[in-house]
C-alpha cells in the first residue's frame, strides 16, 4: 500500500503531462526521491503528535487565561467556535485533497501547487513558509517569556535571589531566544526521525502536565497569588485569587472585560484577543507539512488531523470553563503563568510549558524547511532558492533548515509574542483560505480524476471556509491583511511572467473548459441576429513560414470573433503507422503564442487540399462558434518568402520554433493544388454559405512601418465596393458590397488601424447623376455609422472597352443597358460568353485602381462569384490576377451574409 501510494503513476495530474519523456523524468525523480529518503512515520507519530503539540503550545499554557480573562466565558467560547469552524472547513478541504492522490514533501504547498498551478502554489508556498517562520519565532518568544517568568530577576531588582538569576532586557531576551532556537536547529538538522522521537517524548510530558492541571482545579485549595507588574516606579504587586469552584467567580467571568495587556501596554479588543487565541488553532498543518516523511500520507493526514482537532477543541472548551469557575479576572489577565501557581506540582507545569512551546517551535521550523525545500526543488524561483535543494545523505534538507533558521532569527528581533501574533494569524488564515480555494476549484471543475476517498466535504464547506478566513483576516488586522494580499498579488504576477511552465496541470484550464462548455451550450444559433454578427475566420495556411504577416492581418480582421488557422496535410492515414499531425500540434501552438494572435489551430489529413478545406469548413468550431468566413492566400506564380526568418518574434529569441516547419516551396517546384482546384475551393465555400476573402501580397504589408508613418500621415484603406469584372451590374448596396464595406470598417476599428482613413471609391459614368449617387451612398454610410471619405471616379474610358467587346448571339441584338437589367432580373438568358470581359478591359480596370493616390496600405476589392462552368475556372483566376496585379496588399471579398444593421 505504501509503495503504490508513492508511485508517480498515481500522482494526480489534472491536465496531464506534456509527453512521455517528461513523464519518464517525473517518475525518475520520484523514484530517486523515494530511494534517497524513505518514508518512516506512522499516523500517530507523524500527524497526531505534531498537530497536538502545535495546537497545545503557547495558547494552552500561557495565553488561555489571557483569552478567557479579557473576553469572558461567553465570548471565549464564541471565539473557539468561530476559530474551529474556520479550521474545520479547512481540515475538510485538506483531507479531500490529501486523499486524491500521492502526496510529496511540502504539505499545503504541494497540495495547492498541484491543484491551482505554479503561480498560486509558489506564492502561497512563500506565504506559508513565512507563516511557519513567524510561528516558530512566536513559540520561541513564548518560551523565552516562560523562562524569564520562572527564572528572571524581578522588575526593579538589580540582583536576583534563589532561582531568579536571569537578567531581563530586550537584548538578554533576544539572547535567550537565539540559544533556544539553536537547540531547535540541532534537532531539525538531525532529521525527521529524531524529531518524531523528540516530539513523542514531549507529547508524553505535555499529556502528563495536562492531566496534572485538570486535577489541580479540583485538588488545589483557594489561594491568593501575588503578581509583580511593571510600573513607572519600578514594579507593583497585585493579588489574584484562585477561589476554587465558585458560582460568584463564574458569574463575574461570563461577560467580557477587556483591559490592557501588561506586556505591551496596549488596550485589548475582541479582534486582538482572537488573533492571539487563533495561534492555538494554526497547528492543523503540522501533520501535512510532514507529508514527505509519512508512510501513507493520504491515509494518515485525514485521520490524524481530524482526531487532533476534535481533541484540542474539547480540551480548550473544558479548560476555559474550569478557569472561569475558579480564577478571578485579575489572575487571568495579569498572570500569564498562573497555571504553575495553582498546580499541585508546579515544576511539572513549568516543564510542560517549556516542552510544548519548544516542540511547537521545532514543528514550525521543520515545517518551514520542508516547504522551502519543496519550493526549491520545483525551481519556481530559479537560482534564488538553489541553495535550499541540498540534502544530507539521508535525504534531510539541511540547507533549507539552515535558511529557515536564519529567517526565524531575524523575526526574533520583534521582541514580544503579542506583537507578531496578528501577523502570524493573518498569514495562516490566508493559507487556509487558499487551501479551501484549491478544493473548491477542483470540485467546481468537475474533473473526472478528482475523486478523493474522503467524501465529507462539499463546495459549500469550501466556500464557507474561504469566507470565514477572509472575514476574520480583516477583523483581526486590516493593515496586515491588506499588506499580505498585496504581497500575494505581487508574487502571483512575478511567478506568472517569470516562472517556467510546469507539468502539474493547471486548475484554471479545467475551470475554463467547464465554463466554456456550459456557455457554448447556451450559445443558440437560432437566436443569431445581424446586429451582433462578427467575423469568424478560417485562414488556410500551407506553410507558416510564408504567411506570418497574413496571419497577423487576419487577426486584426476578426473583431473578437473566432479565428482558426487551418492546415491540410496531404497523406493517407491508412498508409501510416500513426497520426502525423500530433507531433506538429505543439509547433503550431507555439507559432500562435509567438505571433501573439488569438487563434485556434485545426489540422487535418486529406487526399487533396480541396477535400481538406471542405472537412475543416464542415467540422471546425463547435456549437454557435463556427467559421463563417474562409480566407485564402492568392494563387499566383510569386515565389514564397520566409516571413518568420525576419519576424521580430523569432529573431529576438533563441527558441527554434520555426525549424519545426518544413522549408518553403522552391519557385520551380510543383504546387500542391491546381488553379481549377483553387477556384473550386472558393466555389465550395460559397455553396456552403461561407464568405470568402482572397488575400494577395499581404506578406508585403509592413504594419509596423505603416504604424510609424501614421504619426505624420495616416495610412489609407481603399475600398472598391463595385464588381469591376461585371460593370454592367455594378451596385453599391447588394449583400456582397455591404459585406466588403463591413470588413474594411472592421479593420479600421482594430487598435493598430484606428488612425487609418477609409476611402470609398464611387465609379460614375457621364450622365448618370453622380452627385445623386454620391448623396445616396453618403446617406448609406451615415445609416451604417461608418466614417469614410467618398471619392468619385469617372470610368467611362474603362466601361467603353467592355461595351465595345460585348456582342450578342449571331443574328441577335446587341445587348443594351436595359436588356442587362432585365437579365439581372432573370428575364433574358444570354449565353455564357456574353457575360465575359476581355483582358483589355480588366487591365484598364487594374490601371484605374492603381492610379488612385495616395498609395494605400491595403485595398479591398469586390470578388465576383466563380462561373458555374468549371471549364472557365482558369480564365476566372487569370482575370482576378490581372485585376490585382501590382496593386500591393489587396483583399478580394465576396460576402453571402447580411452583416450590416441600422437598428438599435
Amino acid at each position: 500500500m505504501a509503495t503504490s501510494e508513492r508511485s508517480a503513476l498515481l500522482t494526480y495530474r489534472l491536465c496531464g503531462g506534456s509527453g512521455e519523456e517528461e513523464r519518464g523524468r517525473e517518475r525518475g525523480r520520484a523514484a530517486a526521491a523515494a530511494t534517497a529518503a524513505p518514508r518512516k512515520l506512522p499516523t500517530f507519530l507523524g500527524v497526531v503528535v505534531p498537530t497536538l503539540l502545535s495546537m497545545f503550545s503557547v495558547v494552552l499554557f500561557l495565553r488561555l487565561g489571557f483569552v478567557v480573562g479579557h473576553a469572558g466565558l461567553y465570548e471565549a467560547l464564541a471565539m473557539f467556535a468561530v476559530a474551529y469552524f474556520i479550521i474545520g472547513m479547512t481540515v475538510l478541504s485538506v483531507c479531500a485533497i490529501a486523499t486524491n492522490g500521492a502526496l510529496d514533501a511540502g504539505g499545503a504547498y504541494y497540495m495547492i501547487s498541484r491543484a491551482l498551478g505554479p503561480e498560486f502554489g509558489g506564492s502561497i508556498g512563500i506565504m506559508f513558509f513565512l507563516a511557519n517562520v513567524c510561528g516558530s519565532a512566536l513559540y520561541v518568544l513564548g518560551l523565552v517569556e516562560a523562562v524569564v517568568d520562572s527564572f528572571g530577576i524581578p522588575t526593579g531588582q538589580k540582583v536576583g535571589t534563589g532561582v531568579h538569576v536571569l537578567p531581563q532586557s530586550y537584548w538578554y531576551e533576544l539572547l535567550y531566544g537565539t540559544v533556544l532556537l539553536a537547540l531547535c536547529l540541532i534537532v531539525c538538522l538531525v532529521g525527521a526521525s529524531i524529531y518524531a522521537k523528540a516530539t513523542f517524548l514531549i507529547f508524553l510530558i505535555v499529556a502528563g502536565v495536562l492531566g496534572t492541571i485538570l486535577v489541580s482545579f479540583f485538588a488545589t485549595q483557594p489561594i491568593r497569588v501575588p503578581i509583580h507588574l511593571p510600573s513607572l516606579n519600578g514594579s507593583k504587586i497585585e493579588n489574584g485569587s484562585f477561589t476554587g469552584f465558585s458560582l460568584a467567580t463564574l458569574r463575574s467571568n461570563l461577560g467580557g472585560g477587556y483591559g490592557v495587556d501588561y506586556t505591551t501596554g496596549q488596550k485589548m479588543s475582541f479582534s486582538s484577543v482572537f488573533a492571539v487565541m487563533f495561534n492555538g488553532c494554526t497547528g492543523i498543518m503540522a501533520g501535512s507539512n510532514m507529508s514527505g516523511d509519512l508512510k501513507r500520507p493520504s491515509y494518515s493526514i485525514p485521520r490524524g488531523t481530524i482526531s487532533a482537532v476534535l481533541f484540542t477543541y474539547l480540551v480548550y472548551n473544558l479548560l476555559a470553563f474550569l478557569m472561569c469557575a475558579t480564577c478571578n479576572r485579575i489572575l487571568l489577565q495579569k498572570d500569564y503563568g498562573f497555571l504553575r501557581d495553582i498546580s499541585i506540582f508546579p515544576p511539572l507545569v513549568t516543564v510542560g510549558i517549556y516542552a510544548a512551546t519548544l516542540s511547537a517551535a521545532m514543528s514550525n521550523l521543520i515545517g518551514a524547511s520542508r516547504i522551502l525545500y519543496a519550493l526549491a526543488r520545483d525551481d519556481l524561483f530559479g537560482r534564488a532558492l538553489a541553495l535550499a535543494k541540498k540534502t544530507s545523505a539521508s535525504g534531510n534538507p539541511v540547507m533549507a533548515v539552515i535558511l529557515s533558521w536564519l529567517v526565524v532569527q531575524l523575526v526574533l528581533f520583534s521582541g514580544k509574542l503579542n506583537t507578531i501574533a496578528g501577523v502570524v494569524t493573518t498569514f495562516f488564515l490566508l493559507v487556509y483560505a487558499t487551501v479551501n480555494l484549491a478544493c473548491l476549484a477542483l470540485e467546481w471543475a468537475s474533473a473526472p480524476n478528482f475523486r478523493p476517498t474522503f467524501r465529507y466535504f462539499t463546495w459549500h464547506t469550501c466556500l464557507l471556509g474561504i469566507a470565514g478566513c477572509c472575514v476574520m483576516m480583516f477583523l483581526i488586522s486590516p493593515v496586515s491583511a491588506s499588506a499580505s494580499l498585496g504581497f500575494l498579488l505581487l508574487l502571483l504576477l512575478a511567478l506568472h511572467y517569470l516562472s517556467p511552465s510546469s507539468t502539474w496541470g493547471y486548475i484554471s484550464q479545467a475551470l475554463i473548459f467547464h465554463q466554456v462548455r456550459k456557455y457554448l451550450l447556451m450559445l443558440d444559433v437560432r437566436k443569431d441576429h445581424v446586429k451582433f454578427w462578427r467575423p469568424q475566420m478560417l485562414l488556410m495556411v500551407q506553410n507558416p513560414r510564408g504567411s506570418a504577416r497574413l496571419i497577423d492581418f487576419v487577426n486584426d480582421l476578426k473583431k473578437s470573433g473566432l479565428y482558426i488557422l487551418g492546415h491540410v496535410e496531404l497523406q493517407d492515414l491508412d498508409m501510416l503507422p500513426s497520426d502525423p499531425l500530433q507531433p506538429q500540434q505543439d509547433s503550431w501552438l507555439s507559432l500562435v503564442d509567438k505571433l501573439n494572435v488569438k487563434a485556434f489551430v485545426s489540422l487535418t489529413l486529406a487526399p487533396s487540399v480541396r477535400h481538406g478545406v471542405r472537412q475543416l469548413l464542415f467540422t471546425s468550431g463547435l456549437g454557435g462558434m463556427r467559421p463563417n468566413t474562409l480566407v485564402l492566400g492568392f494563387y499566383d506564380d510569386a515565389a514564397p518568402q520566409d516571413g518568420l526568418a525576419q519576424h521580430p518574434a523569432f529573431t529576438s529569441t533563441r527558441e527554434d520554433v520555426p525549424l519545426a516547419f518544413p522549408p518553403l516551396r522552391a519557385p520551380d517546384d510543383p504546387k500542391l493544388l491546381s488553379a481549377r482546384e483553387y477556384v473550386g475551393i472558393v466555389a465550395d465555400a460559397l455553396k456552403m454559405l461561407r464568405n470568402v476573402l482572397l488575400a494577395r501580397q499581404l506578406e508585403s504589408l509592413d504594419k509596423a512601418w505603416e504604424l510609424r508613418r501614421a504619426a505624420s500621415s495616416p495610412p489609407a484603406i481603399h475600398v472598391w465596393p463595385v464588381n469591376l469584372l461585371r460593370p454592367d451590374s455594378a451596385r453599391y448596396a447588394d449583400t456582397c458590397s455591404l459585406f466588403l464595406l463591413q470588413m474594411a470598417c472592421v479593420l479600421n476599428m482594430a487598435r493598430a488601424w484606428r488612425r487609418a482613413r477609409l476611402r470609398l471609391f464611387l465609379c460614375v459614368e457621364a450622365g448618370a447623376m453622380p452627385h445623386a449617387q454620391e448623396e445616396k451612398l453618403r446617406q448609406l454610410l451615415k445609416d451604417l455609422r461608418i466614417q469614410a471619405q467618398i471619392q468619385l471616379v469617372p470610368w467611362d474610358a474603362v466601361t467603353c472597352l467592355h461595351w465595345q467587346t460585348r456582342r450578342g448571339p449571331p443574328g441577335g441584338p446587341v445587348p443594351t443597358r436595359a436588356m442587362e437589367e432585365e437579365k439581372e432580373e432573370g428575364a433574358v438568358n444570354f449565353p455564357a460568353n456574353a457575360t465575359q470581359v476581355s483582358d483589355e478591359y480588366v487591365c484598364a480596370a487594374n490601371k484605374l485602381v492603381l492610379e488612385q493616390s495616395p498609395t494605400p496600405a491595403v485595398r479591398f476589392l469586390y470578388l465576383p462569384r466563380p462561373p458555374a462552368d468549371t471549364s472557365l475556372y482558369p480564365l476566372y483566376l487569370h482575370q482576378l490576377e490581372l485585376l490585382t496585379r501590382g496593386l500591393g496588399p489587396t483583399v478580394l471579398v465576396h460576402g453571402v451574409s447580411a452583416v450590416t444593421s441600422t437598428q438599435l
